[in-house]
């Protein structure tokens, strides 16, 4: 199995580790060269300040290393109105950056937050496509609409308050960070829903990976996993037949060996292929792109052709 990029993106390096199945959700380790200089999401970045509906202030409090700010990240915290962003971003060390396309996505009240107040996560796949579209748009409630929808696929009050699945499905969502276990240098992941290709994110390094992970496993990936396990009814596992140790053994390597010839084929038939690369923004030598066709949305990071971070999923999740 290749990694699925961008044409041009060099990922050189980048390999597939065995495939882990929780219902519905199945991921696919990324191992891969790690580029330096990387403030991680979580100890590296803060959510500073709500300055009012739609614009937000994030900060990169270190000494040194530039931030990349993950793509669709979004803050949940006490005393401010949560709020999601359109797009990723540098940020320098030491740096503050005022983000004035940024979602509401719960009516609340401004103000300062602590870092106990507030975690963060990505935004459900099934409203990436129309955030990534509402870039550059500075309007706060721009998102609304397509979260009442999002909520009134999943059974909930059609409103547009993401904390209605975030927060109030919390528990069922996090199951999926416990049923899929992630690996010691493992810098991105392959997600599949149902069988189908959903989405490809690669980090700068296994820290910045790990932090990022929950946000992505339980957040933009759960609930859509989530939703199809309701949908459907997933046939159960059989049980291994075998009358010694050898023959246990014998039998998981072949249902291993199943799953991993099944998600490859899933990989092989994905409708999906990255388009062209359209440049956003520049630090230093790094850059800043977008995907944004019919089949695949999502940005990217490259130094020249080298793969730094990418966030990639299926615009018609």
């Amino acid at each position: 199995m290749n990694l699925p990029v961008p044409a041009g993106v060099d990922a050189t390096g980048y390999t597939l580790g065995p495939p882990q199945r929780a219902g519905a959700l199945s991921m696919v380790p990324v191992f891969g060269p790690s580029y330096p200089g990387i403030a991680p999401p979580r100890s590296g970045l803060k959510l500073s300040r709500v300055v009012t509906y739609g614009q937000v202030e994030l900060t990169n409090p270190a000494a040194s290393g530039v931030a990349i700010v993950p793509l669709h990240v979004g803050y949940i915290q006490d005393s401010a109105q949560n709020h999601a962003l359109c797009r990723s971003a540098f940020i320098a060390a030491g740096q503050t950056l005022r983000f004035d396309d940024a979602c509401c996505v719960q009516e609340s009240q401004g103000g300062y937050l602590s870092e106990r107040d507030q975690w963060f996560f990505v935004l459900p796949v099934e409203l990436r496509p129309a955030a990534l579209r509402l870039r550059g748009t500075s309007q706060y409630s721009k998102l609304w609409g397509d979260i009442a929808r999002f909520n009134g696929s999943h059974g909930l009050p059609a409103r547009g308050h993401l904390e209605q699945v975030l927060t109030r499905k919390r528990a069922v969502l996090t199951q999926y960070q416990s049923r899929l276990e992630l690996l010691d240098g493992q810098v991105g992941a392959l997600f599949f829903v149902g069988g189908e290709l959903a989405g490809v994110e690669i980090a700068p390094d296994p820290v910045y990976f790990a932090e990022v992970w929950t946000a992505l496993v339980c957040f933009a990936y759960g609930p859509a996993a989530w939703s199809h396990a309701l949908s459907t009814s997933e046939p159960a596992a059989e049980p291994c037949a075998a009358g010694s140790l050898d023959e246990v053994r014998t039998g998981l390597r072949r249902r291993r060996q199943s799953v991993a010839d099944e998600v490859g084929a899933w990989l092989e038939r994905a409708s999906w292929r990255p388009d062209s690369l359209v440049e956003e923004d520049r630090y230093l030598g790094l850059r800043l792109s977008t995907v944004d066709g019919p089949a695949v949305g999502g940005q990217v990071v490259t130094d020249g052709s080298r793969l730094v971070y990418a966030s990639l999923f299926a615009a018609a999740a």
